[in-house]
């Protein structure tokens, strides 16, 4: 069955950006000049994606009116004779069919999820975490739904992590059945070193079956106590074969300032228009 739908999860806090997540969503913050969530929307597209569902939260209307008509704007450019500006504010409303629902409760991640159940249907999908902005000739999306059409279950996507960094993500213990394609024999919520079963970390994509809302059902609560989705992959493990497939090209954590700052200066670096000037104010720095 062809994966259609993409779930992306932008209802967090983004705590880690106060004060100015106070009143600006997270997933609205720029990169370079297009704000973050913006990326996991292309990249869906690019993947051949075609319905976008959001789950959002209070505060976060600014992403539903982006992605909007915004006729006063485009009234202005036109007037103002910027048909390059007009023509792009005009296909952005046009990307792809977005719908919308809220968490009401900030209960994790496979809360979030299992919140889609009536949207997503009896089919598989997508979710993105659009922290995670991943730069790949290939879209990520893409390779991980071929995939999932070759072995027909659901798919996470991991990366190597450091020894001190198995406490930040779900670790898997995987069995190689290709280059850079394992089958998910568990998966553990951030274990610490000693317990890890390997080093391949589960990053912000993933492919999952329509049996992923049955196990988030009767998942109890976790880690921070909340409904972790890495918990209810796990029962969906005793069900039926799960996959990881391993990142190419390089991934930024934009969930953090640090890592937002690395993500502008790499996405900044391969811009005609401003690469030269901020390479040499780099310099300047030294």
């Amino acid at each position: 069955m062809k994966v259609r739908r993409a779930v992306i999860v932008a209802a967090g806090w983004g705590t880690r950006f106060l004060p100015a997540t106070r009143s600006v969503p997270k997933e609205m913050l720029p990169l370079v000049d297009k704000p973050l969530i913006q990326y996991a929307v292309e990249e869906a597209i690019n993947s051949g994606i075609e319905q976008i569902i959001m789950v959002t939260a209070m505060g976060k209307r600014a992403i539903e009116d982006y992605f909007d008509r915004c006729f006063e704007l485009e009234h202005f450019l036109e007037r103002k004779g910027d048909g390059g500006r007009l023509q792009q504010m005009q296909e952005l409303s046009r990307l792809v069919d977005i719908g919308y629902i809220r968490q009401k409760e900030q209960m994790g991640l496979g809360h979030a999820i299992l919140t889609t159940k009536g949207m997503v249907g009896d089919e598989p999908f997508a979710v993105m975490l659009p922290d995670d902005i991943i730069d790949s000739e290939v879209p990520t999306l893409k390779r991980m739904i071929e995939v999932y059409q070759q072995h027909q279950g659901s798919v996470v996507a991991v990366e190597g992590v450091g020894e001190a960094d198995t406490t930040r993500y779900g670790i898997i213990e995987p069995r190689q059945v290709a280059d850079g394609i394992y089958q998910v024999l568990s998966i553990v919520e951030k274990p610490e070193p000693a317990r890890a079963p390997s080093r391949l970390g589960v990053v912000g994509r993933y492919i999952l079956t329509p049996q992923i809302f049955d196990a988030l059902a009767v998942t109890p609560p976790g880690k921070g106590q909340e409904i972790q989705l890495t918990d209810a992959i796990q029962l969906l493990i005793e069900q039926q074969e799960v996959y990881a497939c391993e990142l190419e090209g390089e991934r930024y954590d934009t969930g953090n300032p640090l890592g937002w700052l690395k993500a502008n200066i790499a996405f900044a670096l391969k811009r005609d228009d401003i690469a030269a000037g901020l390479r040499e104010y780099l310099k300047s720095l030294r």
